[in-house]
């Protein structure tokens, strides 16, 4: 059986891919809402120990549609290093369709121009990358290293590149002080990076709140369930994309969403506006099915 270094974690649409560990925990560390990885240190796996699982997954699954490349930030690696991984993937796995890791901004703006279309031609065509806000206000708070612009910008670079870009978006981590600016600016840069897929999640503690309202700061005054939905509506409805997957039904959010923008947009939020304008628990999911 394939081993692990746990806790793993993989996007929830990667539930059927084969998961490939090629660094143990996430490079930064640092943002104050995330307790994925704050038990292990940091490091990128050995290169033997990689080739190894390779095999080793070769023979218990010899054809997946897709691999994912773990821990928090796979694209934090450099090119030299990238490069022979995902060369040993496509000959041991020639028919996979897909390989996807995580990506934080800095692993992109790193990167030269060149270097990401190299990455991107020798298989991984697709990045998880994590927005949270685009309010320069919030992200100094939550101690994303990075501004709204850089945020933006590593969106646009990575699809320049080739990558198919699939954005994750925190409703709740501005609180209620900071709820306007925070949706506003989150559609603004999502508006102008175009990414294929955006998806919501409502911010959750399931450890306790404590180290992120150290970060955060006292006047973080966390949304009721109604306000959570007020924000997603808020963002939504200044949301100008060309062509964007719309999802807001991973596990956390109360109010599960689908849907394609433009064309969908006033269809999604009037269900949204039926919700706020006529509360009903039974068109919400239950507190005890959320989860992250």
């Amino acid at each position: 059986m394939l081993k692990y270094h746990n806790p793993l974690f993989r996007p929830p649409s990667e539930a059927r891919s084969l998961i490939l560990q090629v660094t143990l925990g996430c490079s930064w560390n640092k943002c104050s809402f995330c307790e994925m990885y704050t038990t292990k240190q940091f490091q990128p796996r050995p290169f033997d120990e990689i080739k190894s699982h390779i095999e080793q997954a070769r023979i218990e699954w010899p054809n997946p549609d897709k691999i994912f490349l773990a821990d928090g930030d796979a694209l934090v690696l450099s090119k030299s290093k990238l490069l022979p991984i995902l060369e040993l993937l496509q000959v041991n796995f020639p028919k996979v369709k897909q390989i996807s890791s995580y990506a934080t901004p800095q692993n992109i703006l790193k990167k030269s121009d060149d270097d990401l279309a190299q990455i991107h031609a020798a298989g991984l065509n697709m990045i998880y990358y994590g927005v949270e806000s685009g309010d320069d206000v919030i992200l100094e708070k939550i101690q994303k290293g990075v501004d709204a612009q850089g945020v933006c910008d590593g969106i646009i670079k990575a699809r320049n590149a080739g990558f198919k870009v699939s954005t994750t978006n925190l409703l709740g981590i501005a609180g209620k002080i900071h709820t306007k600016q925070h949706a506003e600016n989150t559609a603004k840069i999502l508006s102008q990076a175009n990414p294929e897929y955006i998806s919501f999640l409502m911010i959750m503690f399931p450890l306790g709140d404590e180290r992120f309202i150290k970060a955060f700061g006292n006047d973080y005054d966390p949304l009721n369930q109604i306000e959570l939905v007020t924000e997603l509506r808020n963002t939504l409805a200044s949301l100008n994309v060309e062509s964007s997957e719309i999802r807001a039904n991973h596990a956390s959010n109360y109010l599960p969403i689908k849907a394609h923008f433009p064309e969908d947009k006033k269809a999604t939020l009037a269900i949204i506006d039926d919700v706020i304008n006529n509360p009903d628990p039974s068109k919400m999911r239950p507190e005890f099915l959320r989860g992250l």
